[in-house]
């Protein structure tokens, strides 16, 4: 599996659309954080990246469909995926270990920003930045962007076109962060299913954690739609001819 993994994380690092897309992430956070006048902390009047992280989520729905866009569809393409069938790994290891790399790609893109949290607290003129509330909001965007990439694995997996799997990858990304907030406000389901939709969506959960309360009911949910997604994407890899 760990090699798996970092054949993932050397492959796209070793091309320039892996640097140029962890680059123009940092880029359009920085310009939102820093530039921007409606987004900009500077403006903001407050020691808190809460704009950041109300951004972010956005911007790893298309940060992360481009990382995983290729991770199965690149195989099936170019005949590479019956190499990886010879080789003495599971299923289970294959798919892991795809992921595993897909997720590391992304932590390289995010872990820079922790230089966003030195920068405002070097800003403040009061008692600075909340640093639970910070620290709660990086697990909840390090959670959200496990999830992101296990289900841009999967939708890799069911087409040999990354641009397809580019595509439905965002769309699927942001059905399942927004979708179930939209639904629970239809006036229909006020004051009975309203609720229990809500609490089904990822930005339901992703808001909890960044409160800097780490609940185990979010983790379980997190790690419980990692799995799911895992799951359906190893079947599909073991089930294929």
């Amino acid at each position: 599996m760990w090699s798996i993994c970092r054949k993932e994380f050397r492959q796209f690092f070793g091309s320039l659309t892996g640097l140029v897309a962890v680059l123009v992430f940092l880029l359009m956070t920085g310009l939102f954080l820093f530039v921007f006048p409606d987004s900009s902390i500077l403006d903001y009047g407050y020691a808190s990246l809460d704009k950041f992280f109300e951004l972010a989520p956005w911007i790893l729905l298309f940060l992360v469909p481009a990382v995983t866009m290729r991770s199965w569809a690149d195989e099936f393409k170019s005949g590479t995926f019956e190499i990886l069938q010879t080789r003495p790994l599971t299923a289970v290891q294959l798919v892991g270990g795809k992921w595993l790399g897909a997720f590391a790609i992304v932590l390289v893109a995010l872990l820079p920003t922790i230089i966003y949290v030195f920068s405002v607290q070097a800003l403040s003129v009061d008692k600075g930045i909340d640093t639970g509330g910070t620290i709660g909001s990086y697990i909840g965007l390090f959670l959200l962007a496990a999830v992101f990439t296990a289900i841009g694995t999967w939708c890799s997996s069911l087409t040999s076109n990354p641009v397809i799997a580019f595509l439905l990858s965002a769309f699927m990304c942001f059905l399942l962060y927004t979708g179930f907030d939209a639904l629970s406000k239809l006036p229909a389901l006020q004051g009975s299913l309203d609720y229990l939709l809500e609490s089904t969506g990822i930005n339901f959960h992703y808001k909890s954690i960044s409160r800097g309360v780490i609940d185990s009911r979010d983790i379980i949910y997190f790690g419980s739609v990692i799995a799911f997604f895992l799951l359906i994407t190893n079947r599909k890899i073991a089930l294929r001819p």
